[in-house]
């Protein structure tokens, strides 16, 4: 977890914009300016894991329930994602288990919810689990995504687990991760549901779905900034703060929150307000692994080898468990002359990555380092 620095721990917040129009809670979901006086449209009985007949129809074709569990999971896994069997298609859009099924098309969410609700039909114990994706960073070094991705745990015995990805080859061993409730699963979809209405132009939709998501789960940080975010579109900046602020309140160390309230502070015309979360964010910043990776990156591309291994040591003192770290070292120390160093760190990359589908990748860059040629 990131942790603020204590040398800016320190510094005095100044006064917030809404300190002299105290936002509550009930302000921002209950009595809301979006609904114009107006209730919010009802979204509770949306049920994300309900089953279809033509769903139930295709289990009991393709899986035996007399079979044991892993058995049932291998099969159920060909039917969904085999050749020529069943295929979902990735897109951007947000479904149910139901609807995903039906057009065969969905994001990471989508398809999770499906497999979620067909694994349980078949007598398996399948749960939503949270996977904490590191940070993206752009060249500026701002905050691009911080991603909470969601995918499939399935418990197989008190010996064995799965965990069931639409895009396993972007989600990495060592990342977080924790199987969540079926509330918390239903807080990710409304709230992805809000984005997509929100980014349509549909602010009162946008709004219910934020509104069922904090339902579900009232600590979930992201729906807080996307409700901020919804505020800020539509020029209410007091209600906007309120929103980053309570996702800072539940989320913690939350960048995405810091990183819009430091931009909502700038255009309203409060430096100081903005300058003191910019510190905030760049302290934050220096104490994420991947920031520093981001930064090593860079100075590899720049030529500046010195630089990156560095940077490189910093970022595996705070994680020491991903392997990328460990091959960039490698390839720093390459191209620096340092043959043995090379290997050395090539080596690590590959013990690191021994349950990954990258081992093999890396013996083989190990074997041609330690080959007589240069």
């Amino acid at each position: 977890m990131v942790t603020v620095m204590a040398s800016c721990a320190s510094i005095e917040k100044p006064a917030s914009l809404s300190d002299s129009q105290k936002i509550t809670t009930r302000m921002l979901l209950e009595s809301s300016p979006l609904l114009d006086g107006a209730d919010p449209v009802d979204l509770s009985q949306i049920d994300v894991l309900e089953l279809s007949p033509e769903m139930v129809e295709f289990m009991d074709r393709w899986v035996d329930d007399n079979e044991g569990d892993y058995a049932r999971l291998r099969r159920l896994l060909y039917a969904v994602m085999g050749d020529g069997t069943f295929e979902v298609i990735y897109d951007d859009s947000t479904r149910t288990a139901q609807e995903t099924f039906l057009d065969q098309r969905g994001n990471c969410l989508s398809f999770t919810s499906m497999f979620v609700a067909m694994a349980r039909y078949v007598g398996l114990h399948a749960d939503y689990q949270e996977v904490t994706v590191p940070p993206d960073w752009s060249v500026s070094g701002q905050t691009f995504i911080l991603n909470k991705h969601v995918n499939v745990y399935i418990r197989i015995d008190s010996r064995r687990d799965q965990m069931i990805d639409f895009n396993m080859a972007d989600v990495h061993m060592s990342y977080d991760r924790q199987v969540i409730s079926d509330r918390r699963g239903r807080a990710h979809y409304f709230n992805n549901k809000g984005v997509e209405l929100m980014l349509e132009g549909d602010t009162s939709l946008a709004f219910a779905n934020f509104l069922e998501s904090l339902g579900e789960d009232r600590s979930f940080s992201p729906a807080w900034i996307n409700l901020g975010i919804l505020y800020s579109r539509n020029d209410y900046p007091n209600y906007a703060e309120a929103s980053y602020l309570k996702a800072l309140e539940h989320g913690g160390t939350s960048l995405v929150a810091m990183n819009n309230l430091a931009a909502l502070y700038d255009r309203e015309g409060h430096s100081e307000l903005a300058a003191y979360y910019e510190d905030l964010i760049e302290s934050h910043r220096m104490q994420n692994p991947y920031y520093r990776y981001h930064l090593a990156r860079s100075a590899f591309e720049n030529e500046d080898y010195a630089t990156a291994i560095d940077q490189l040591n910093a970022a595996i003192r705070m994680n020491r468990n991903d392997d990328s770290f460990y091959f960039l070292m490698s390839l720093s120390y390459l191209n620096t002359g340092d043959k043995e160093s090379a290997q050395r760190w090539m080596k690590k990359a590959e013990d690191v990555a021994e349950m990954s589908t990258d081992k093999q990748r890396y013996h083989s860059k190990l074997d041609l380092l330690m080959s007589n040629g240069d």
